[in-house]
């Protein structure tokens, strides 16, 4: 046998499997029109269920053999071989067993005998074909049922995986009974020596192999062995098919995946995939699972996985998992597992994968009415519990009214019980008040028997309410936390990671190289917005910086030029390059930087689209209605500007054929799968987190897609970069806080004499007043209380307005602060505790800022040019650079100390530096002669006293093209530039005419 041939692989694979309790099984024992090994069938079934076998034995005497398989093969080809092999199948009346798997707990000596029964064979060189000596390289069977194929390659000999899926593709007949889809076979291996892929449908070319591979250096791929002494591979075999594995694979996670979907001619469509794990999601899985067999209740773990990493079905898996665990005691772990989720199809997926295990009503359920249904199935303890995070608050409420109704008295606790919480994107989900009611409702019982014994150390039996909410913030002993997230942020590091790490991670960048998402990034272009402002007033109002900067920008923003001249280059865009892309089916999603721009976009992308004739419909997402700042008392709705169609219908709507664009405000940034969105407009500041989910929804993949389109016309190149970075490669969480920064805060809260400390402990005092000692009095007591410190910040205010808005200010920060650390460190401090509750409502009660003028420049500042230019074309390469650190919350808030003000001009001239300076002095001096020509012009001078300046306009652009001809050797590049460029010529016509008009109108009024 040469050495380096192929042979020598399958030697090398075979030696392992069957020194971890598989045989050999011939190859001439196969029967190729039936697909399975008959005598291994027949021998385990003989050997497990003899009373059974006798009995068909002794209806049906020698043709028992033959009977039994005829009852196997129809009920494989008729339910297929995986319910089979999970199930059993029906002989005359007598259900049999075609395999044993492990069952979660209690294993006695006659369940474990049938288990170590299980015959796994291993064959070589399989001839599986009636119609050609065609063979498979390795064929893995469970009890004479083949369950894997395997087709070996081997790059010293020349040929590599990808050798071995073309011969899948092209050489493998998918009608073949071995091949048929659920019936045999249920997963395909294209393996050499360097990386493994995996299908579990042979469909002739169309055949989708997945990558297979452990991920090397955060990316696609498998790392070398350590001890260079084994293939790559070598985890396939060692790890994934050994035979305890195989079982466990063939019992807990390969399910049929069934979707039905309505075409758009109205007909049902029926698509069934079967779902075997990919290799990252199985270890996260089985290392989770372990560490909470081993760790038991009270742990927290982190899942940092990539979109397009799978995460419904690792929850699905994890949740069944975990549902059924068991020490090795034998003692269940949990009593229920609660997911936390927003998704709709998440708990679609989950009733339906686990019912495909165990055959059982009732594992999993839904919260989708109210929070008493939530109370119930707590109550009940369910095993499986899907709800929102926020259905949580209101669920003492009920347990009290159900425990009534019961005539128990209205307690409102659950008993001591243990939990698995998985949370289904923890960034959004693991800080605030409603994540703290979470672990003040699971933590039931034993959770007020520590509060009581808390209070009573500290001599407060009163109060014991006080350290009930000291205790449900931090870790609880009966709660096992499970937080799935691709982004996470500092926080989410803090509470869930260990030592800042996560339990297991899949990288965005594994992701895009094994083709799971796409790269938004490839294509990214930015469009800059260059922009001279120019004063219209005599005299420059003396303004503050940042203020007149966000005003002087939202005017910008929001002229009918900016966005006319954005949407024509969107729609454009779009009508050339975008709808012939993914087959002609391409979407686009423009995200604007408010609700406001939302409305003016959709007007104007209508208008012009309906003025070109383009067969695209646009659809705009945003919340609650949006007042028009021009036209009084009008305002807009989302449903009313999609032509009434409803808020929830939106998405099945955008995925309509003939809607092509969607805007949106606030809205569809996060979580929205639509896998033909191609293209992106960016025209709003996106940094961080916000940034990669925003970007992140053009990522999914669709068989006709190979490429996405991002057009940003506000962020810079660099900062995009730099956000992705954080989690291409997994996130590095960055500086801890200081705990006694905490302190430091407080301190400075405390002495600045807004509140008393009598007046802390007089609310805390009411606010956690035991059920027996509350009274209607107590709202207007706590009022009463919170007014004294209102009063004494109303007269900071109006004294020291800066002073104030710093208090303002720490105080937000002492919130954020406690928030955050009392979920890390376990504070012993009812202190703490008392300021927070005070403090939050404090917050509620105190006034709004006053901020200073609003400046509104529309009347002192006009836009002097305006001009896009396109930057920079390109990829952004996420391989360079550094990846910031996740840092977390900083000490304080600053409040609004103002900034000394500052003239216009020079605001002027800053916010030119910073948009890039196109146009020079000698540019405006030219503009300038114009204007003073043209003020000249007699026939102008004429026009300018009987008319309005809408028809004045029309009169100024006829002479104004002369004057710049006239004019042209003086500034050919800025002539060339107007002649050459309609939009500009529109604008500096529009400039230059309200300038002309405004100076002769001026003339002609008497002084």
């Amino acid at each position: 046998m040469k050495r380096t041939g192929e042979a020598a692989f399958e030697t090398a694979i075979e030696k392992v499997l069957l020194g971890e309790g598989y045989t050999l099984v011939d190859a001439k024992g196969f029967d190729r029109e039936r697909a399975i090994f008959p005598d291994e069938a027949l021998a385990f079934i003989r050997a497990t269920q003899t009373k059974v076998w006798e009995k068909l034995e002794a209806l049906h005497g020698e043709q028992t053999g033959g009977r039994v398989l005829e009852s196997l093969c129809k009920w494989l080809d008729t339910h297929g071989a995986l319910a089979t092999l999970r199930h059993g199948f029906k002989c005359f009346g007598k259900t049999l067993r075609i395999a044993f798997f492990r069952p979660a707990h209690g294993l006695n000596p006659e369940l474990e005998a049938r288990y170590r029964a299980n015959r796994l064979g291993l064959t070589r060189q399989l001839h599986f074909s009636l119609k050609s000596e065609k063979s498979l390289d390795v064929v893995l069977s469970v009890n004479g049922i083949p369950v894997v194929t395997l087709e070996l390659k081997n790059p010293l000999s020349g040929q590599t995986a990808a050798n071995a899926i073309y011969q899948y593709r092209h050489d493998r007949d998918p009608r073949e009974p071995i091949f048929e889809f659920t019936k045999r076979a249920l997963v395909h291996f294209a393996v050499d020596t360097e990386e493994a892929h995996m299908a579990t449908r042979l469909s002739g070319t169309s055949t989708y192999f997945l990558p297979f591979n452990r991920g090397f250096n955060g990316g696609a791929g498998n790392p070398p062995d350590p001890d260079a002494r084994n293939y790559k591979t070598a985890y396939l075999w060692e790890e994934v098919l050994q035979r305890d594995s195989l079982l466990d694979l063939l019992a807990r996670f390969l399910h049929l995946n069934i979707e039905e979907k309505v075409t758009d001619d109205g007909k049902k469509v029926r698509k069934e995939s079967l779902v075997f794990p990919r290799y990252h999601q199985l270890q996260a899985v089985r290392e989770m699972v372990s560490a909470a067999a081993t760790e038991g209740a009270g742990h927290n773990y982190l899942v940092e996985h990539s979109a397009g990493s799978g995460k419904s079905n690792t929850i699905a898996w994890l949740a069944h998992r975990l549902s059924s665990l068991h020490n090795e005691r034998d003692e269940r772990l949990f009593d229920s597992v609660v997911v936390i989720t927003d998704r709709v199809v998440l708990d679609r997926q989950l009733q339906n994968t686990i019912y495909q295990f165990d055959h059982r009503q009732g594992v999993v359920q839904k919260i989708d009415e109210d929070s008493r249904q939530l109370a119930e199935a707590l109550e009940d303890g369910v095993p499986i519990i899907i709800t929102t995070l926020q259905k949580f608050p209101f669920v003492s409420g009920q347990l009290a009214k159900l425990s009534e109704e019961r005539g128990e008295g209205g307690k409102s606790h659950l008993p001591a019980r243990k939990y698995a919480v998985i949370i289904d994107e923890a960034h959004s989900s693991q800080s605030g008040e409603t994540a703290t009611e979470l672990k003040g409702v699971l933590g039931g019982a034993e959770l007020r028997r520590k509060a009581q014994e808390m209070a009573e150390e500290e001599d407060e039996v009163e109060l014991e309410r006080l350290f009930r909410s000291m205790a449900k913030r931090g870790h609880q002993p009966n709660m096992s936390f499970f937080a799935f997230t691709a982004t996470p942020k500092h926080k989410t590091l803090a509470i869930f990671g260990r030592n800042g790490e996560p339990s297991h991670r899949y990288t965005m960048r594994q992701a895009i190289e094994e083709g799971f998402i796409e790269d938004v990034l490839k294509s990214y272009v930015t469009y800059k917005t260059y922009y001279k402002l120019i004063k219209k007033a005599e005299e420059d109002p003396n303004v503050e910086r940042k203020k007149a900067a966000k005003a002087l920008a939202r005017f910008m923003r929001l002229h009918p030029h900016n966005i006319g001249q954005k949407t024509e280059v969107m729609v454009e865009h779009f009508q050339h390059f975008t709808r012939h892309k993914i087959g002609g089916h391409a979407k686009a999603m423009v995200v604007t930087g408010s609700r406001l721009e939302a409305v003016r976009y959709k007007q104007e992308f209508d208008r012009y689209i309906q003025e070109k004739g383009y067969p695209i419909k646009s659809l705009v997402a945003f919340s609650g209605a949006v007042e028009d700042d021009k036209i009084p008392e009008k305002s807009y709705t989302e449903v009313e500007m999609n032509g009434g169609l409803k808020e929830k219908e939106l998405p099945d709507t955008f995925a309509k054929p003939d809607f092509r664009v969607l805007l949106v405000a606030e809205k569809y940034q996060t979580g929205f799968d639509q896998p033909l969105l191609h293209t992106m407009y960016v025209d709003k500041r996106l940094a961080g987190i916000q940034a990669v989910q925003t970007l992140s929804r053009l990522n999914r993949t669709h068989p006709l897609k190979d490429d996405t389109f991002v057009l940003d016309f506000v962020n810079e190149p660099g900062e995009i970069q730099e956000s992705f970075r954080q989690y291409y490669d997994g996130s590095v969480m960055g500086e801890q806080v200081d705990p006694d920064k905490l302190y430091e805060v407080k301190a400075e809260l405390d002495a600045s004499g807004v509140y008393l400390q009598t007046e802390v402990a007089e609310f805390a005092r009411v606010f956690f007043a035991p059920k027996r000692r509350q009274s209607l009095n107590d709202h207007k007591m706590m009022n009463a209380i919170l007014d004294q410190a209102v009063a004494r910040f109303v007269q900071l205010q109006n004294t020291e307005e800066a002073e104030a808005e710093l208090w303002r200010g720490k105080l937000q920060a002492f919130r954020n602060l406690y928030s955050f650390l009392s979920q890390v460190i376990p504070y012993q401090d009812s202190d703490l505790e008392k300021l927070f509750t005070y403090l939050r409502h404090l917050a509620l009660k105190l006034p709004k800022r006053k901020s200073g003028p609003g400046y509104q420049f529309d009347e002192e500042v006009e836009l002097d040019y305006y001009r896009l230019q396109k930057i920079s074309e390109g990829s952004i390469s996420l391989n360079e650079g550094y990846a910031k650190p996740l840092d977390g919350p900083r000490d304080v808030g600053s409040g609004m100390v103002r900034e000394e003000p500052v003239s216009l001009s020079r605001l002027i001239d800053i916010i030119n530096q910073r948009f890039g300076g196109e146009l020079n002095d000698a540019d405006q001096l030219f503009f300038d002669q114009i204007a003073e020509a043209a003020s000249q012009n007699e026939s102008l001078q004429k026009a300018a006293g009987v008319n309005s300046l809408d028809k004045f306009q029309l009169v100024f652009r006829q002479v104004l093209e002369s004057l710049f001809i006239e004019r042209m050797e003086l500034n050919e590049e800025l002539f060339t530039d107007y002649m050459g460029k309609p939009e500009m010529r529109e604008l500096v016509s529009k400039w230059l005419g309200s300038q002309v008009y405004a100076r002769l109108s001026d003339r002609a009024s008497p002084s």
